[in-house]
């Protein structure tokens, strides 16, 4: 085994639950990408680890002990994070959650009977025929697709492109998710070829939508929310700025033969002052965005924004209706969604309860030590 040194500083990071040790904290380490057996000063055996020399995050913990990592690690490890989304209604999820999972830098996403996965690292590449192998045995999947078309892998001096990795995969898979189905596109959709970190949110929008009444989801995109949505409403308004999402929407709405959704194409920091000018009011209201905090120094701006599209959407929500709202900014904390919705909820001149604060689904497990795990954060808000 090739070894690598680390600082206490870097030590200690390990020892503290995270897993990643950057640059500046690794004393020596191969000059190639690969797996290293990680020490600290003194000699003492740390761990094993992927080594990325190109990159800033040199080192990632894979294995605390002297385990060998070859084909039954990874078997063993996969099965594990298979065996804990057991009972996930869909035919959809995430089956590996990079170091949310124990598996740094590896995402694995299921789309019914085929795998999508992204290798997010250097050094993970050199172990992609042991990993291939292992999703096969574990998932016996039909096809397995790589999408490498991610700026993460720019990062480590490696190439980006989708590209087949083994038997076939389809341009679109249909997901059912609880009793709502809808159209992935694996070569070619957002992320993986859908957003599934959502998938208990919209689970919930469904559950608490008032029978009979009406909803607005905002940033619809393919109508994910508002097909839960139109199971128990009356009519739902899917708002997006992009006419050809919505068209996709309206094929979703076709699949479960809704005919209650009415899809609309503008901009919702324009659309929504003008319905609170003409009164309109929702029962329930969801607010997605897009990320709008690409880095630290976006959050301020960010924050604005989210402030913004908050305060007019609870203008918008019926006495006794819902407001949904979420951001999948990473840093925008938790702490600074709170009060950017306090915020908001006194600029609209209404009283709004916290009934839940939401997250991201269970198939992509948030480490409490890992604060990158976690980026999706959002609440359930009751109108009185």
């Amino acid at each position: 085994m090739i070894w690598a040194t680390v600082s206490a500083k870097g030590a200690a990071r390990w020892a503290g639950g995270h897993p990643w040790i950057y640059r500046s904290d690794v004393a020596d380490h191969p000059d190639h990408p690969g797996m290293v057996a990680v020490r600290d000063a003194r000699g003492r055996f740390l761990g094993t680890a992927l080594c990325s020399p190109a990159s800033e995050i040199r080192l990632r913990l894979l294995e605390r002990t002297e385990v060998p990592i070859d084909a039954q690690w990874w078997h063993a490890r996969i099965a594990g994070c298979r065996d804990r989304r057991a009972g996930i209604d869909a035919n959809a999820w995430r089956a590996v959650h990079a170091e949310g999972d124990g598996l740094p830098a590896l995402i694995v996403d299921r789309y019914d009977r085929w795998l999508v996965v992204q290798i997010l690292s250097a050094a993970l590449e050199t172990q992609r025929s042991l990993i291939i192998d292992a999703l096969r045995e574990v998932f016996a999947p039909e096809g397995i697709l790589f999408r490498h078309d991610t700026a993460t892998r720019r990062l480590e001096k490696l190439n980006e492109r989708v590209e087949l990795a083994w038997g076939d995969v389809p341009e679109q898979v249909e997901v059912r998710e609880g009793g709502v189905r809808w159209f992935a596109a694996p070569w070619s959709g957002q992320k993986t070829g859908a957003f599934l970190d959502q998938r208990e949110n919209r689970l919930l929008a469904g559950r608490v939508m008032p029978a009979g009444g009406t909803a607005l989801d905002c940033f619809s995109y393919h109508g994910s929310f508002a097909l839960h949505l139109a199971g128990m409403a009356r009519e739902v308004t899917a708002l997006d700025a992009s006419a050809e999402a919505l068209a996709r929407g309206r094929e979703h709405a076709a699949l479960n033969s809704f005919d209650n959704i009415d899809f609309v194409a503008a901009d919702a920091f324009g659309q929504l002052p003008k319905w609170g000018d003409e009164g309109r009011r929702f029962d329930l209201v969801v607010v997605d965005p897009p990320a709008f905090a690409k880095s630290k120094g976006h959050v301020a701006a960010a924050l604005r924004g989210y402030r913004e599209i908050n305060r007019r959407a609870m203008h918008l929500v019926a006495p006794g209706g819902w407001l949904l709202t979420a951001s999948c900014s990473f840093h925008v904390t938790r702490p600074l969604f709170h009060e950017m919705l306090v915020s908001a909820a006194g600029d609209s001149g209404r009283r709004f309860t916290m009934q839940a604060q939401l997250g991201q689904a269970i198939d992509h497990p948030e480490v409490l030590t890992i604060p990158e795990t976690g980026y999706l954060k959002g609440a359930l808000l009751r109108a009185d």
